[in-house]
């Protein structure tokens, strides 16, 4: 394993971890050179598993012995070993600024994201679920957790929604961002929802609007549960879906209410969704 002692904290090759944001971790004009950043044993495992290239890892030396096999099992993209960064808890959290309390960072391509009909051909997606212009990337990484633990085929993105590979949905997201397949319906803000949508239905599937309106049906509807393919759409934080998305959509789904309560968080919402509509 290729251990580096780290000496001094302006080591250009440490600017992965702490100087860069995540707008230059992202480099959307270079997206072949994009990094993101895994945190904790269990998350790493989980991408690299399903995949993701490593550039360099960043620990303290309690970890060295414990990913020892990790780290080996999985060359660098040249098929040398990964730089393995390390020091004490006191020099990292200086570096980082934080303390390592998951005790491992790894840095990590991004990989290159296929086309949606690539996607949902290659998955033979029945049951997929959207996400427009969620912004709290916490509420991202659970409802991808979500959508491990239920089932769901693929996750698509719209333009304005939060990064899946941003390093805090990545953490709340246990890994699971790595195990549903996912990718971006729409580049720019002008792609949706018009365009995705009917990408969608040119795929066969049926959209279903999580929303609030009279005009709505249950989500225990049962034309709704029969539909063979089925893409849940679920809106930003507080605001919901745009009155443009709900207007084209085939469905708008409620879910039923008890004392008073309005909604539910979109995180929330979207675990009773994916539990009811992916059977």
């Amino acid at each position: 394993m290729n251990v580096i002692e780290v000496e001094t904290l302006e080591d250009e090759r440490l600017a992965v971890f702490a100087r860069l944001t995540e707008a230059q971790l992202r480099n959307r004009l270079e997206p072949e050179k994009g990094i993101f950043i895994a945190e904790s044993p269990k998350v790493i495992r989980r991408a690299l598993d399903a995949g993701m290239r490593p550039l360099s890892y960043l620990m303290e030396h309690k970890w060295l012995d414990e990913v020892r096999e990790m780290v080996e099992a999985h060359p660098a993209e040249d098929g040398g070993e990964v730089p393995v960064f390390t020091g004490s808890r006191e020099v990292l959290a200086q570096l980082t600024g934080f303390e390592l309390t998951r005790g491992v960072l790894c840095a990590m391509r991004r990989p290159q994201l296929p086309s949606v009909e690539e996607l949902l051909e290659q998955t033979h997606a029945r049951r997929v679920a959207v996400l427009e212009g969620i912004v709290d990337h916490t509420n991202v990484g659970a409802m991808f957790r979500s959508a491990a633990a239920l089932g769901v085929d693929a996750v698509l993105v719209t333009p304005t929604c939060c990064d899946p590979l941003y390093r805090r949905a990545v953490r709340v997201s246990m890994g699971t961002v790595f195990q549903v397949p996912w990718t971006r319906i729409g580049e720019s803000a002008h792609d949706w929802p018009d365009a995705g949508l009917e990408r969608l239905r040119a795929c066969g599937f049926k959209t279903a609007a999580m929303a609030l309106s009279d005009n709505s049906v249950s989500i225990k509807d049962e034309a709704l549960n029969a539909e063979e393919r089925l893409a849940i759409v679920l809106g930003t934080e507080g605001d919901g879906l745009s009155p443009r998305t709900i207007a084209q959509c085939d469905y708008t789904v409620r879910i039923p209410m008890r004392h008073g309560v309005d909604s539910l968080n979109v995180a929330a919402a979207s675990a009773v969704a994916f539990y009811q509509l992916v059977g």
